[in-house]
């Protein structure tokens, strides 16, 4: 039953944790959404060789995942939202340019940064 126990913390632990990493996101607190993202790893890396779980840790385990998937989503809308914006004033600042046969070059806003490419 101790390995149970053990596991139950660190479940509710990780509970914790991805509730805080959304309160630093929402306020833009890099450090901390930093901080909390390795501590969230560290326990996910320690949880990585649990394989059955009791009933009551079952229900744990699907409310860390869905506060995971919710955390995620809110990451990925927020991503979006900044490529769109950086698209958008990027199209309004980026000057005309014509290629070699006289066409008009759409220049890409945001460059390699937030392709995701560097």
């Amino acid at each position: 039953m101790a390995a149970s126990s053990s596991l139950r913390e660190q479940l509710t632990r990780l509970h914790e944790v991805i509730l805080r990493e959304r309160e630093y996101a929402k306020a833009l607190s890099m450090e901390g959404l930093l901080a909390a993202s390795q501590e969230k790893e560290a326990l996910l890396a320690a949880l990585a060789p649990a394989k059955e779980l009791d009933p009551q840790d079952r229900q744990l385990a699907e409310t860390v995942r869905n506060e995971n998937r919710r955390n995620a989503y809110l990451f990925w809308s927020t991503l979006n939202w900044v490529r769109e914006s950086m698209a958008f004033f990027g199209a309004k600042t980026a000057p005309t340019s014509y290629g070699a046969g006289g066409a008009m070059v759409t220049s890409q806003a945001g460059g390699r940064l937030l392709s995701g490419k560097v």
